[in-house]
C-alpha cells in the first residue's frame, strides 16, 4: 500500500513538474486550448509579450525562449552558462528591444528581429553594487528602475546607457521583492513615480524626481505578497499574505495623482466703478501635482503667468471657437501634455469641430433607412457587437443618403469604424464627425474615383521624397507605391496601425491643426518606421506592415509631423493645395459633390442591374427550391402509396393462403367422410356383389390409370407452356429494362388501371367461387337425398340400386375428371391473365412512350375490344353451362324427392335411370352392358383429349403471334429513333 502511494505521489509530482515547464495558450472568448509550447527543462517564471501582439518570450531559470505568437512556433533560444543564470527577460514598452538581465548584474539590450546586440549596459560602482532581482521600466521605455536584497534603488537611462541615480530606503527597508511604476495620464509615459515591495510587506510609492514618499499600502499585520497597477493608473490589485485580494483605489489615497488640469475657461467680471489694472488681472496657474500636505511639504511650486489681453477683440478670429474656447490655448495645452484629458476630450473635439448638431436633418436621413448597399454589411465587416453593427449601418446608410459617393466607396467602412466604436452613444456626434472629417481632411480624395488619390498621394510622395530620399528610393526599388506606404494608412484613419489611446492622441493633434497634418502623419510614420522599413525586402512583408500594429511611438510620430509641418517647403506643402477648415452649415448639411458624377451614376446603375439580376436568380433558385420540394412531396406520397398498396397485397395473399388451408381442410374432411361412407357400403353389400366389386375395382382402376395418364400429360403440356412464358416474360423483362425510365412517369396512371382491372377480376373470381359453392351445396344436397333414398329402399330394389351406384361412381368419375380439367383450365386461365397483364403494362406503357404511334394505338383498342368481345361470349357459354347444370341438378333434386314419395314397393323402371344417366352426361350414350358403357367412355375421353391438343395448339399459336408482334413493334422502333426522342 505505501509502495502504491509513493508511486502516485512521484506521478503526480512529475505530472505537475511537466505541466509547469510548458506554456499554455487559452482562446479568452471561447475559453478554449489553442496551443501547448514545449521546450523548457525547468519552471517558467516570467513571461513578455511584445506590444504587437505577436512575439513572447518565456523566461527560466537556465534559458529564455522567442515564440512567434501567430505560429505558436519558437523562434529563438537563448543559453547561458549554467553559473551566470537568468534573472529576467522581457520587451521595452513601444520599442522593438529585448532586455536580459542576468544574476551576475550584467544587462543587455537585443534587436527583437535580428537579435542583434544593441548596447550592454556598464556596471554599477563597486560602492554600490547589489544583487538584481527585480526590474520595472516606464511606460515610454526610457528609464530602468532595478533592485534586489538592498534598501538601494538604482535608476538607469536607457537613452544615456547609464546610471543616473541612486535612492535609499528608508532603513526598514532590507529588500526589494517588487518593482511598479504607477501610470499617470498626462506624463506622457515618462512615469514619475514607482511602487517599491519590501520585505515587511508593505509597497511604498515615491516620487523618483524628488525622492519623496508620496504614500503607503499595507502594514505588518496584513502584510503584502504581490501587487500590480491596472493600465491607467487607477487601481492597485494586491495579494495579501493571508490569501486575500485587495483593491486599492489611487484616487483615494492621494486626490493629486490623476488629478486633471484645471479649467481652461475664466469668466472675466467688469468692475462697475473702477478701472482695470493690469496686474489685478494675473492668475496663477501651478503646473506640479500637488502631493499629499504631511509628506510633501518640502515640494516646490513652479508658477507660470498668463496675461489676458485687455482689448475686446482677438488677434485672430480663426482660432476662436464656439463657446469661449480658444484654438490656440487647446494647442498650447496640446504641446505641453501631447493629448488632451480623457474626461474632456469629447467636449474638445465637439468644439474644435464646430459640429452644428443638425437633430433634424440627421432625423430625416435615418428615416430613410439602411441604404441598399450596407443591407450585408456583416458578411464583410463581421462584428461580434449586434449594436455596434447597428450602429455603423445607420451611419453608412446616412452618408450614403447624403451623397451618392459613399454607397459606392469601398473603404468608408473602414474609416468611419473607429468614429462609430468611439461615439456609438451619440449617432448624431458620430456621423457630424465623420463628414466634418470627409469635407476637411479627405480633400480632393474623391476626383480620380473609384481609384485612390492619385494627386494627395503624389503630395505625399513629394514631401517624402523631400525629407527621405532613401526610404523613397528603397520603395522604388522594390515597386511599393503611395497607393501601398500611404493610402492604407489614410483610408483606415490610422486605426489598424495604433493602439486606441495612440489614436485618440494622434487625432487630439490632427483635430487642432490644418487638414494637411494628416498628410503630414503618413511621411512622418513612414520616417519614424524606417529602419523596419528599410529591412523588409518582400512585398509581402511591406502590406503586413502597413496593416497591423508596430513598435512605433506616435509621440514621437506626432513630433516629427510638427517638425515636418514648419520644415516643408511651401511649394511641396500641402496647405497649397487642400482649403483651411469648415465647419458643418447649421441646419442643413451642405452638399457634397465633389467626385465624377457619370462615374458614381454608372456603378450605381450596374450595382442596381447586379442587384435585379441577383434577385431574379434567388427568385428562380426559390422556385426550382420549390420545385423540388413539391416533386420530393410527390415521391414520398408514391412512395407510401405503393408500401400501403403492397400491405394491402400481401394482407389478400394471406387471406387467400387462409382461404385456400380452409377449403383443403373442408376438402379433406369430405373425403374422410365419402371414404367412411365407401367402406360401410362396401361392408353391407360385400356378401352380395364381391364379384361385381371386383369387377368395378378393376374398372376403376383402369380409368384412374387413364386419368393419371392424362394428368401426366396436362403437366408435360403445362410445364412446356410455363418454359414458353418463362422464354417470353425473359424477353419481356428485356423490354421493361428499356422501359424502365420511363415507369415513374406513368406508374401512377398504370397502377390505377391495374387497380380496377384487378378489383374487376376479384369481383367475377368472387362470384365464380359463390357459384361453384352453390353448385357442390345443390349437388352434396343431392347426393344426401339420393343416399337416404338408396338406405330406405335398398332391400327393396338391389339391382336397381347397383345400376345406380354405378350409374354415381360414373358421374363421380365425370365429375373428378371435369374438376381435373377446371383446375387445369384454372391454372392456364392465371397464367394466361399473368402473361396479359404484362402484355397490357408493356403495351401501355409503348402506348404513353409511343403517343406519335396513333395507328397502332387504334388497332390495340380494336383488339381489346375483341377481346372483351371474346369475353362476353365466352361469359355466355359459361352462364348457359352453369344453367344447365343448375337445371340437371334441380331435376335430380326433384326426381329424388318424387322417388322418395313413392311407395317403397314400387320398382323405377329400368329404362328411366338410364334416361336419367344419359340426360347427366348428353356427350355420353350409356347401355344396359357394361362393357358398351366402357368403350363409350374411352370414345368421350379420347374426345376431350382431342379438344385439349386443340385448345393447346390454339395458345401456343397465340403465344407466337404475341412474339412475332413484339419483334415487329421492336423493330419499327428502330426504324424511327427521332419518335422516341421525341
Amino acid at each position: 500500500m505505501w509502495l502504491l502511494i509513493a508511486q502516485v505521489i512521484a506521478y503526480l509530482l512529475a505530472t505537475i513538474k511537466e505541466i509547469s515547464m510548458c506554456l499554455t495558450c487559452m482562446e479568452t472568448v471561447t475559453k478554449e486550448l489553442v496551443s501547448w509550447m514545449r521546450g523548457h527543462e525547468s519552471s517558467v517564471f516570467s513571461i513578455s509579450v511584445h506590444a504587437s501582439g505577436r512575439y513572447a518570450i518565456t523566461t527560466s531559470s537556465d534559458t529564455a525562449q522567442l515564440w512567434d505568437l501567430d505560429t505558436f512556433q519558437r523562434k529563438r533560444k537563448l543559453n547561458i552558462l549554467q553559473s551566470v543564470g537568468i534573472q529576467k527577460v522581457f520587451f521595452l514598452p513601444l520599442s522593438n528591444t529585448i532586455l536580459s538581465c542576468f544574476k551576475d548584474n550584467s544587462v543587455f539590450a537585443w534587436e527583437c528581429d535580428t537579435l542583434f546586440c544593441k548596447y550592454q549596459l556598464p556596471a554599477p560602482p563597486e560602492s554600490s553594487s547589489i544583487l538584481y532581482k527585480v526590474f520595472a521600466v516606464t511606460r515610454d521605455g526610457r528609464i530602468l528602475a532595478a533592485g534586489g536584497k538592498s534598501n538601494h534603488l538604482h535608476l538607469w537611462c536607457l537613452e544615456a546607457k547609464q546610471l543616473f541615480r541612486i535612492i535609499q530606503m528608508p532603513t526598514k527597508v532590507r529588500a526589494i521583492r517588487h518593482l511598479e511604476f504607477l501610470p499617470d495620464s498626462f506624463d506622457a509615459g515618462s512615469n514619475q513615480v514607482l511602487g517599491v515591495l519590501s520585505q515587511d510587506g508593505i509597497m511604498r510609492f515615491i516620487n523618483i524626481q524628488t525622492c519623496k514618499l508620496l504614500f503607503e499600502i499595507g502594514s505588518l499585520d496584513e502584510g503584502i505578497s504581490s501587487a500590480v497597477v491596472s493600465p491607467h493608473g487607477r487601481y492597485i490589485a494586491s495579494i495579501m499574505e493571508n490569501g486575500s485580494l485587495n483593491i486599492y483605489s489611487v484616487q483615494a489615497l492621494t486626490q493629486e495623482i490623476n488629478k486633471p488640469p484645471p479649467p481652461l475657461v475664466k469668466v472675466i467680471e467688469d468692475l462697475p466703478k473702477s478701472k482695470l489694472n493690469a496686474g489685478d488681472l494675473k492668475v496663477k496657474v501651478t503646473s506640479r501635482r500637488v502631493q499629499l500636505p504631511s509628506k510633501s511639504r518640502e515640494s516646490k511650486i513652479q508658477t507660470r503667468i498668463l496675461k489676458q489681453d485687455l482689448a475686446g477683440h482677438c488677434e485672430n478670429k480663426e482660432n476662436e471657437l464656439s463657446e469661449g474656447l480658444s484654438k490656440k490655448r487647446l494647442q498650447v495645452l496640446l504641446k505641453g501634455y501631447g493629448e488632451y484629458p480623457t474626461k474632456y476630450r469629447m467636449f474638445i473635439w465637439r468644439s474644435l469641430l464646430q459640429l452644428p448638431e443638425n437633430h433634424t436633418a440627421f432625423s430625416n436621413l435615418i428615416d430613410k433607412g439602411i441604404h441598399a448597399a450596407f443591407l450585408n454589411l456583416q458578411k464583410n465587416y463581421p462584428i461580434k457587437s449586434r449594436k455596434l453593427l447597428r450602429v455603423l449601418q445607420r451611419t453608412l446608410s446616412a452618408l450614403a443618403h447624403w451623397s451618392a459617393i459613399f454607397s459606392d466607396t469601398p473603404y468608408l467602412p473602414l474609416l468611419a469604424f473607429p468614429f462609430v466604436k468611439l461615439f456609438q452613444n451619440n449617432q448624431l456626434i458620430c456621423f457630424e464627425v465623420i463628414a466634418t472629417l470627409i469635407i476637411n481632411w479627405c480633400q480632393h480624395w474623391f476626383e480620380y474615383f473609384p481609384n485612390p488619390p492619385i494627386n494627395v498621394l503624389s503630395v505625399v510622395e513629394n514631401v517624402l521624397a523631400f525629407h527621405d530620399r532613401t526610404l523613397l528610393q528603397h520603395f522604388m526599388e522594390h515597386d511599393i507605391t503611395s497607393q501601398l506606404y500611404a493610402w492604407p494608412l489614410l483610408e483606415t484613419v490610422f486605426s489598424e496601425v495604433l493602439t486606441r489611446e495612440e489614436w485618440l492622441k494622434l487625432f487630439d493633434n490632427v483635430f487642432s491643426n490644418h487638414p494637411s497634418f494628416l498628410l503630414m502623419t503618413v511621411v512622418a510614420y513612414n520616417i519614424c518606421s524606417r529602419a523596419p522599413l528599410l529591412n523588409c525586402n518582400l512585398k509581402d512583408d511591406f502590406e503586413y506592415f502597413f496593416h497591423h500594429r508596430n513598435n512605433v511611438d506616435i509621440s514621437v510620430v506626432i513630433r516629427e509631423v510638427y517638425h515636418l509641418m514648419d520644415t516643408t517647403p511651401a511649394d511641396i506643402h500641402p496647405n497649397s493645395m487642400l482649403d483651411a477648415f469648415v465647419s458643418l452649415t447649421k441646419g442643413q448639411y451642405p452638399v457634397f459633390n465633389k467626385y465624377p458624377k457619370f462615374v458614381v451614376d454608372y456603378q450605381t446603375q450596374e450595382r442596381e442591374r447586379i442587384r435585379n439580376d441577383e434577385l431574379d436568380y434567388l427568385r428562380e433558385r426559390q422556385t426550382v427550391e420549390d420545385m423540388q420540394a413539391e416533386v420530393d412531396q410527390q415521391r414520398d406520397e408514391y412512395e407510401a402509396w405503393y408500401q400501403k398498396q403492397e400491405l394491402l397485397r400481401k394482407a389478400e395473399e394471406t387471406r387467400r393462403e387462409m382461404l385456400l388451408q380452409e377449403e383443403e381442410k373442408m376438402i379433406q374432411q369430405r373425403q374422410k367422410l365419402a371414404a367412411v361412407k365407401r367402406e360401410l357400403k362396401v361392408k353391407e353389400m360385400h356378401l352380395q356383389d364381391a364379384a361385381r366389386r371386383r369387377f368395378l375395382k378393376l374398372q376403376q382402376d383402369q380409368r384412374e390409370m387413364e386419368l393419371r395418364r392424362l394428368d401426366d400429360e396436362i403437366e408435360r403440356k403445362v410445364h412446356m407452356r410455363d418454359r414458353e412464358i418463362a422464354t417470353t416474360a425473359k424477353d419481356l423483362e428485356m423490354r421493361r429494362l428499356e422501359l424502365e425510365s420511363q415507369k415513374r412517369l406513368y406508374e401512377k396512371n398504370l397502377s390505377t388501371s391495374q387497380e380496377a382491372i384487378a378489383k374487376e377480376m376479384r369481383e367475377d373470381a368472387d362470384a365464380y367461387r359463390r357459384k361453384v359453392d352453390l353448385e357442390e351445396h345443390m349437388f352434396h344436397k343431392l347426393m344426401e337425398t339420393h343416399q337416404t333414398q338408396i338406405q330406405n329402399t335398398q332391400k327393396l330394389i338391389e339391382e336397381n340400386l347397383a345400376k345406380a351406384e354405378q350409374a354415381c361412381l360414373n358421374t363421380d368419375w365425370r365429375i373428378q375428371a371435369l374438376r381435373k380439367q377446371r383446375s387445369g383450365d384454372l391454372q392456364r386461365n392465371e397464367c394466361y391473365q399473368e402473361t396479359a397483364k404484362l402484355l397490357q403494362k408493356n403495351r401501355r406503357k409503348e402506348i404513353e412512350v409511343l403517343n406519335a404511334l396513333s395507328e397502332e394505338e387504334a388497332k390495340k383498342w380494336e383488339e381489346a375490344k375483341e377481346k372483351d368481345f371474346h369475353l362476353k361470349s365466352e361469359r355466355k357459354v359459361s352462364a348457359l353451362s352453369d344453367a344447365s347444370r343448375k337445371w340437371f341438378l334441380e331435376k335430380e333434386i326433384s326426381d329424388a324427392v318424387e322417388h322418395a314419395e313413392r311407395p317403397h314397393g314400387k320398382v323405377v323402371p329400368r329404362c328411366q335411370n338410364e334416361q336419367v344417366a344419359s340426360s347427366c352426361f348428353p356427350a355420353t350414350s350409356q347401355s344396359s352392358d357394361i362393357s358398351e358403357m366402357d368403350s363409350s367412355t374411352r370414345i368421350s375421353l379420347s374426345q376431350r383429349r382431342v379438344q385439349w391438343d386443340g385448345v393447346e395448339r390454339d395458345l401456343m399459336e397465340r403465344v407466337r403471334n404475341l412474339r412475332q408482334r413484339l419483334t415487329a413493334r421492336a423493330r419499327h422502333r428502330c426504324q424511327t429513333p427521332h419518335l422516341l426522342a421525341a
